[in-house]
């Protein structure tokens, strides 16, 4: 009986046991195979890999799964439950894995292309669901490069990596029926992201088709996608670099490697020195699920493993964990060199997240659905997440259990009203094989309507289970106000204006800080060496793409991953640069959800195309939108994107009042308002020249060249006047910058002069108190100052126009009253 057969038949046994996961105590150090369970010495496996540390704890119950069931398929040791191959094989390598049948060995038993084989039998779910996932999709980022390309498919998700449909039925949806019903509606009301199927993404150009490029140049657009955009999704191992190594498919996640790629486990026959292995042979994930490593015992994904693809675009990952993207390699290393690449970059250290600060990861709030998907293509972000933060810390005024369903994820234009949400006692059945924690007074639910398996009401307060084994005690917002333990700014900005709450997300005042790299200037460079005499190389680079599409074919479906995959280098060598990098609080704007969001540059391609020959087809280009989209008329919009973007970079203390309502950067117009910039659209020279500006030298050349049609500073994305300058946001509909209305409600700019231009002797009145105070010594002069001084004159103009407006008709009528009482008794 073919093994993989063999493992089916146990598959339903295997469900209903790896649902009672047992808790374990660490052992204290890595055990090792033939220590816990001296039977597996006879297994043909351990011949080899007698020293390997067990793939979970031996007391664990998915442990003794494992054996059971490698007992029963002739192993002892249980090694083909999960790799497959011939456990009776005690010497010949070849044979044990699998030379007479490749098919049947499996070096990534987590890979998606065998993944239903192995982790499948236990976790037939998660298995299916994953090639609808946005991780194996990456159906956002394709379409945003379309977009920064001239919109080549305009507003729609047409492709992803992998040709793939929605099932018919939509029962199939994994959640609960609330949550099927509001992802039906969101389905509706955004079908260009909740699309029924993706075309597989379209080849790049091959090396006999440059010529291509002379009439359609955004057909570069497929090679930058193909090259530098798709190497993380989940059907490939990845680039192999110093903080890019990972496994495939479930191994992406639930294999822990290091950020070096060393294996240090105690396997004998894993060459300790060569990059690219997992850090030990340890499944992790759940809080039962111990790994062990030298003498440090750790439960949990670790959000390391998260940031080994979650570096780039938004950047969410290093954020998270408090790193900034920066050019520069210093401060040093020890040896003196400079700073060493993680993910291809240097970083500054910046404040961390509140969560990672507390000790939560990213799985303590992302959710199975959030990670795995439901079943059914979400091709954004925004769509994907089901979670919020009024979720968990609901609004000074409702407990979270008390909000609607939708609240701060409404895709519309208002808030979202209606019944409480309640709590449950129940879990969804995916989630059963994970960590089954006490429901407490009930587990919390998503804003989507899902169980938060790890987050459970205790009174007034909510505990957050974490994976990585602390229990975290954090009491809502409301009990905080009714206890008077809210800080007077957050009093003022939650409750005193209830607006906020009701039209922005909660991270556009609480991100401490959010990364912006302002313009991507991308080189495609295509020169071949056959076509340009000065060149001596062509210039190729390795197609991800293809390479996760090589695994389809049945020979290459078991290979562990992409490095012998020579020939599928395509033409082009992308490189990328950078007009200036900020940190510093963001612009806000509308994101899909119709509330006010921190935006940063998305996607702001000034595009160089070098042609085969080596000569340029196009020059810092900036391609438009078509026509009619984001505000651009005829002539469409610049397709350089402001993107909304939840930082994850959280404080408590959240931004002032003032970096708001005075800033011109927050309500759209750029830094300094865009005037610190030279028009990029204009040559820069920069030579000997007269005082009236003629350069002198005739041999000279540009220090810049232009940015076609780039008249303001990558900042700027609207006028005062309410033109768009460019495109915000290319999923949703809903997504734009703030408009005229919100800008003229929002800024406070020029507020001192409210005061001022009185102050100190423009009137009477106001001259009389300004000398007062000033030979009183009662001048304002800290912020302090000003701040008591405003705050009695809004009360006393409160107090005098209220009794003007209640106590003059008073006055009038007890006058009126008193005539008539006079005239009586006379």
């Amino acid at each position: 009986m073919h093994l993989a057969a063999r493992i089916t038949s146990f598959a339903s046994v295997l469900v209903i046991l790896c649902v009672v996961l047992g808790e374990t105590a660490s052992l204290g150090a890595a055990e090792r195979m033939i220590d816990a369970f001296p039977q597996s010495a006879s297994s043909g496996c351990m011949a080899c890999h007698g020293e390997i540390e067990l793939i979970r704890e031996s007391g664990s119950e998915m442990m003794q799964q494992i054996i059971a069931l490698g007992t029963e398929l002739g192993d002892p040791a249980g090694c083909v439950v999960c790799h497959g191959g011939d456990p009776s094989e005690t010497k010949d390598k070849q044979v044990a894995h699998g030379r007479d049948d490749p098919d049947s060995f499996y070096l990534d038993p987590g890979s998606p292309w065998v993944n239903d084989q192995t982790c499948g039998t236990c976790h037939p779910k998660h298995v299916e669901v994953q090639w609808k996932s946005l991780m194996m999709t990456e159906a956002g980022k394709i379409q945003g490069v379309c977009w920064a390309f001239g919109g080549l498919t305009g507003y729609e998700h047409k492709f992803g990596n992998y040709a793939v449909e929605n099932p018919e039925n939509p029962d199939d949806r994994l959640g609960t029926d609330a949550y099927k019903a509001y992802m039906q509606r969101l389905k509706k009301m955004e079908p260009q992201v909740f699309v029924d199927r993706h075309e597989p993404l379209p080849d790049a150009l091959g090396f006999d088709e440059l010529d291509r490029l002379d009439e359609d140049p955004t057909l570069a657009a497929f090679t930058y996608i193909r090259q530098e955009c798709q190497r993380c999704h989940h059907a490939v191992k990845g680039r192999q670099t110093r903080g890019d190594y990972r496994g495939m498919g479930c191994s992406s996640c639930h294999v822990p490697y290091g950020n070096e790629g060393f294996y240090e486990g105690d396997d004998q026959t894993i060459d300790r020195e060569a990059p690219g292995h997992m850090l030990v042979h340890s499944i992790q994930g759940t809080r039962e699920a111990k790994v062990t490593v030298h003498d440090k015992t750790y439960s949990g994904i670790p959000v390391e493993t998260c940031t080994t693809c979650h570096d780039r675009g938004k950047r969410i990952g290093v954020s998270f964990q408090g790193l900034m993207e920066t050019p520069y390699e210093s401060p040093f290393a020890a040896d003196g060199s400079g700073q060493p690449k993680l993910h291809t970059k240097h970083y500054i250290a910046m404040e961390q997240d509140i969560h990672y600060q507390k000790g939560m990861t990213c799985q303590d709030c992302h959710t199975s659905i959030d990670v795995h998907g439901d079943g059914f293509l979400a091709a954004a972000n925004l769509a994907a997440v089901q979670i919020e933060c009024s979720d968990c810390h609901g609004t000074p005024d409702v407990y979270p259990w008390d909000l609607p369903l939708g609240f701060m994820d409404e895709f519309e234009d208002e808030a979202a009203t209606g019944e409480p949400r309640g709590l449950t006692t129940q879990l969804e059945s995916h989630t059963l094989q994970g960590t089954i924690y006490p429901p407490g007074d009930g587990y919390l639910l998503t804003v989507r309507g899902n169980p938060y398996g790890n987050v459970v009401r205790d009174g007034d307060d909510i505990i957050v289970h974490t994976a990585n084994g602390k229990d975290l005690r954090t009491p809502t917002l409301k009990k905080l106000k009714d206890e008077g333990k809210l800080s007077q700014n957050g009093l003022v900005a939650m409750s005193g204006i209830a607006s906020h709450l009701q039209e922005m997300e909660c991270y556009s005042c609480h991100a401490s800080w959010t990364p912006q790299c302002y313009g991507c200037h991308v080189k495609i460079d295509f020169s071949q060496k056959d076509k340009c005499p000065e060149c001596n190389e062509s210039k190729e680079n390795f197609d991800w793409v293809a390479a996760g599409r090589r695994h389809m074919d049945p020979e290459h479906r078991t290979d562990r991953g992409e490095s012998d995959y020579k020939d599928l280098m395509i033409p082009g060598k992308i490189t990328e640069q950078r007009s200036y990098l900020r940190w510093e609080q963001p612009m806000l704007g509308v994101n899909g959800e119709g509330r006010v969001t921190p935006l940063a540059p998305g996607c702001q391609p000034s595009v160089t195309i070098i042609g085969a020959d080596g000569k340029p087809i196009l020059t810092n280009h900036i391609f438009k939108t078509p026509e009619g989209t984001e505000g651009g008329g005829e002539g469409g919009q610049l397709a350089i994107d402001m993107s909304p973007t939840q930082p994850h970079t959280m404080t408590k203390n959240a931004r002032s009042c003032e970096s708001c309502h005075t800033s011109e950067k927050a309500l759209g117009y750029g830094i300094d308002g865009g005037r610190s910039t030279r028009p990029p659209n204009e040559r820069v020279i920069v030579d000997l020249e007269t005082i009236d500006g003629e350069i002198i030298p005739e041999r000279t050349k540009p220090q810049m060249e232009p940015i076609e049609n780039l008249a303001n500073d990558w900042s700027r994305i609207v006028d005062e006047e309410g033109n768009q300058l460019q495109t915000i946001g290319h999923h949703f509909k809903l997504s734009r910058p703030l408009n005229n209305d919100e800008r003229a409600r929002m800024s406070r700019h020029g507020a001192c002069l409210s005061c001022h231009q009185e102050i100190p002797t423009q009137s009477l009145a106001v001259s009389l108190l300004h000398h007062v105070a000033q030979y009183t010594g009662q001048m304002p002069v800290t912020a302090d100052d000003h701040n008591s001084l405003v705050h009695k004159i809004v009360l006393m103009s409160a107090w005098t126009q209220a009794i003007g407006i209640i106590g003059l008709p008073l006055a009038c009528v007890g006058t009126a009253l008193w005539f008539r009482r006079r005239r009586r008794t006379a």
